[in-house]
């Protein structure tokens, strides 16, 4: 039990009523904080289920006990000589970080008095076996300062998930005086080893520890209870009996523990407190001594492996220990100082594709047992349609339930590279991929939203993936007796690679003055195809995140990013290709943002998805900025292309923190941008997702190819049936979801459905008909072919064998004599 009246009337513990409930109820609304951190941190052992972050010198958000779970906002220490002055950590002194220890991440933060008074070294990390955060703080100042010095924690509970309706008391464990919080089953203590001389329980903004000390730098509240609100607990550590190292310093050890009950959360708290910290920081150390990197990666490298290692990191810190082989896209709730409880989400979710840069990060290293559990847990979580959802919570509940077609050809990717690994075990991937090829037979060309996870329409990156996906899965159909499947899927994606500059160029362009015909970011879908929207200008997209104020309907033609470069990554098309040169131009003089440490490009022109113009958090509209991810993926293009991709390496490893974390995006203006967190210049991470593991996966993979001299991505089923340039196709694809109007003479029309079918058709006005039978392929549905007919008016319909009866209307199919861009009549000319 964990409720507030069970807690009352508990007999195990003295609850120490001091001053009574805190008065302030509920406080101020909860929000969450920077989410440009420092370091994240975990133990490498599965049974230590807690997670922290910091920022800004102090421990932000702590997971548990899964790492989609944040529980609290931030803890740091308020100082104080009760007379003269009053500092908070995170506004008021300046900051170091480094690592105790290179191998592990175990962060030290050394805070200092500007003034030159006295520092805070703090290192954290968790107990090696048990869901417990440790801080060894050591206290330094003169002697006669530090007989005055009082300092206290101040930690800010935002129990399962969100600041409000939390509640908190002071307890008295064995003559020991801890704070303890709880909300919805999640329990949280907090306790030194050293003992609280005093210690009091508020609500933010109104009757917290923060409020008690700033007017005259005195602790006089000692609240007992906060009870169903924004919380804030503070306790004054009695550094008089703290370790004393010498006349100078002080040293004592914080931990804030977690369980599912009080008593399991008070039991974490003081059993690690009972244990000296020293050896548990080299069993922490000793842990991830044990990850170990190719040793012929780090002479690619621009600052000696560094980044490197903390990449490698970083990533294996993303997954789940609960749900093995959940892999989240950051711990980190973009712009979070700005985002309430209503915000549920941050990047503390599972996204396929990001998930998957993740897995072929840690095959680049070797890796493969951890690929194939990220791999099973996507089977666990694939939908019976073969899908995925957009984005989910790490037990599989759907969060966003957009459908991304890149979403599901990643996967298939996945499993490929693990097949041809031999890292399957005993694992069958033939279903999981079977089902997957499916949907994206069934769905494919047009996606509800493509990789930027925004519009609808024709992309040229999630074109890729499918194609690419679609290779995979044939491969390893007819390797699984499957021939004809297999051969169905390669026509598939033979047809959609056929039409992907009719579908995604432009010959028309108007960004660059030399250059007409180039790849956009995304064709909007036409009346008649899914996703089509009749409120969007016929050829236009919407673009999301625009102020009210500003234009957000643009022609399909005018709007660029660089996606298109997926198609060298895979092999779908050459590095060579003119095509692709003239649409890098395009790019690159619109998205290009030259920074100190080297080149990074942004999303695509009129992105809303970044700061405000002056700054401002990102809510619901702002300005782009660029991202380091794409450095990684402009560096593929160029190694592709037999150039060298050194300077991209450097540039990505000048835009990591010190603590080696990537951010999502940078500050890309050169005017700075003034912060109470000090000036935020060209180059800087900007406030969003840091870090994001989607770019430390990309400079993993990055650093293998160079290594490699090759592309790791490169699907060699790819390249090899397209290695010589586009490969055309014999068939046009009829679908109801997509049920095109023309089609050139010579091709062979061929319909799906999901369901077995007659196909009954004419092309004379029905004084002649041929019945064809649908063949089934599965997952993928089932197919009838028409072949080559002649110029003129093709006329069918269907009868559904299962159900035995007529679709009830005729269909029609104009056959050209002449060839013609396979797009449904009506649709724009990109």
């Amino acid at each position: 039990m964990s409720d507030s009246s069970s807690l009352a009337l508990s007999p195990e513990y003295l609850w120490l009523s001091q001053g009574g409930e805190a008065p302030g109820a509920p406080g101020l609304p909860g929000r969450w904080t920077s989410s440009i951190k420092d370091s994240v941190g975990t133990a490498y052992s599965a049974s230590a289920k807690v997670w922290f972050t910091t920022s800004h010198g102090i421990l932000n958000e702590i997971y548990y006990p899964t790492i989609d779970r944040p529980q609290t906002r931030d803890m740091e220490f308020l100082v104080t000589d009760g007379e003269s002055f009053f500092h908070e950590e995170k506004r008021d002194m300046d900051r170091k970080f480094s690592y105790v220890d290179p191998s592990a991440p175990a962060s030290r933060q050394i805070n200092s008095d500007p003034g030159g008074r006295y520092t805070l070294t703090k290192d954290t990390i968790c107990d090696p076996h048990a869901s417990v955060v440790l801080v060894r703080v050591r206290v330094e100042a003169e002697p006669r300062l530090l007989a005055r010095l009082h300092l206290y924690a101040l930690l800010s509970p935002h129990l399962a998930g969100g600041g409000a309706h939390n509640s908190a008391r002071v307890v008295d464990v064995a003559g020991t005086r801890a704070l303890l919080a709880w909300r919805d089953g999640d329990n949280l203590a907090l306790a030194v080893d050293c003992g609280f001389s005093r210690a009091s329980c508020g609500f933010v903004g109104t009757s917290d520890g923060w409020q008690d000390l700033k007017h005259d730098f005195r602790m006089h509240w000692e609240y007992g209870s906060a009870t169903d609100g924004n919380v804030a607990v503070m306790g004054e550590v009695d550094l008089g009996h703290a370790t004393a190292v010498n006349e100078k310093t002080r040293e004592f050890v914080l931990a804030i523990g977690f369980g599912d009950s009080y008593h399991a959360a008070l039991y974490a708290t003081m059993s690690s407190l009972a244990s000296p910290f020293e050896p548990m920081l080299q069993r922490y150390v000793r842990q991830w001594e044990r990850v170990q990197l190719p040793t012929e990666l780090s002479t690619h490298t621009g600052d000696g492996g560094r980044l490197l290692r903390t990449s490698q990191k970083v990533v294996l810190m993303h997954e789940d220990k609960t749900y093995s082989g959940a892999f989240i896209a950051s711990l980190s709730i973009p712009w979070g100082y700005a985002k309430g409880d209503d915000d549920l989400g941050g990047y503390h979710l599972v996204w396929t594709r990001d998930m998957v840069q993740s897995a072929s990060a840690m095959l680049a290293l070797g890796r493969v047992e951890t690929a194939l559990r990220a791999l099973v847990y996507l089977a666990c979580t694939q939908k019976a349609d073969g899908g995925f959802a957009q984005n989910f919570w790490v037990n599989g509940t759907p969060y966003w339930t957009g459908i991304q077609l890149d979403e599901v050809a990643f996967p298939i990717i996945l499993a490929w590279r693990l097949w041809k690994a031999g890292g399957l075990g005993s694992f069958d991937v033939f279903p999981f991929v079977s089902r997957a090829a499916g949907f994206l037979v069934r769905s494919a060309p047009v996606t509800q939203q493509e990789r930027w996870e925004e519009n609808a329409g024709y992309s040229p990156s999630t074109l890729a993936a499918v194609v690419s996906a679609l290779c995979c899965a044939a491969e390893i159909a007819t390797a699984h007796g499957e021939p004809e499947l297999g051969s169905f899927l390669n026509e598939h994606a033979d047809w959609i690679q056929a039409h992907i500059e009719d579908w995604t160029v432009t010959n028309d362009g108007v960004l660059h003055p030399e250059i007409k015909r180039h790849y956009i970011r995304i064709q909007p879908p036409a009346p008649g195809e899914p996703w089509y929207n009749p409120e969007i200008g016929p050829g236009n997209i919407r673009l999301n995140n625009r102020a009210p104020w500003q234009q957000n309907e643009f022609p399909a033609n005018s709007i660029v990013d660089a996606g298109f470069l997926e198609l060298v990554r895979y092999g779908v098309r050459r590095a060579d290709d003119p095509l692709i040169a003239d649409s890098l131009k395009v790019v690159d003089r619109m998205l290009r943002v030259s920074a100190p440490q080297g080149p990074c490009w942004r999303r695509y022109n009129g992105d809303g998805y970044g700061e405000q113009e002056g700054g401002g958090p990102f809510l619901t509209h702002g300005e782009g900025r660029a991202w380091p991810l794409l450095t990684g993926e402009r560096a593929h293009y160029e190694l592709a292309a037999g150039r060298s991709v050194r300077s991209f390496i450097a540039a990505m490893e000048g835009f990591a923190s010190p603590g080696g974390m990537l951010p999502e995006q940078i500050w890309d203006k050169r005017t700075a941008l003034n912060t109470t967190a000090g000036p935020v210049v060209l180059g800087d991470p900007a406030g969003s997702a840091m870090p994001l593991v989607w770019a430390h996966a990309e400079y993993l993979k990055l650093v293998r190819s160079a290594c490699d001299g090759r592309v790791f991505d490169r699907i060699d089923a790819v390249a090899a049936r397209y290695g010589d340039g586009p490969r055309a196709s014999p068939y046009e694809i009829w679908k109801l979801r997509r049920p095109i109007q023309s089609m050139e003479a010579g091709k062979t029309l061929r319909i799906l459905s999901a369901n077995p079918f007659e196909l009954r058709y004419t092309t004379d006005g029905w004084q002649t008909q041929r019945t064809v039978c649908s063949r089934s392929f599965g997952a993928a549905g089932s197919a009838a072919d028409v072949p080559a007919p002649t110029p003129g008016t093709l006329v069918f319909t269907m009868y559904w064998t299962v159900t035995k009866h007529w679709e009830g209307r005729n269909f029609c199919v104009q056959v050209t004599g002449q060839p013609e861009p396979a797009v449904i009549a009506g649709s724009p000319a990109v």
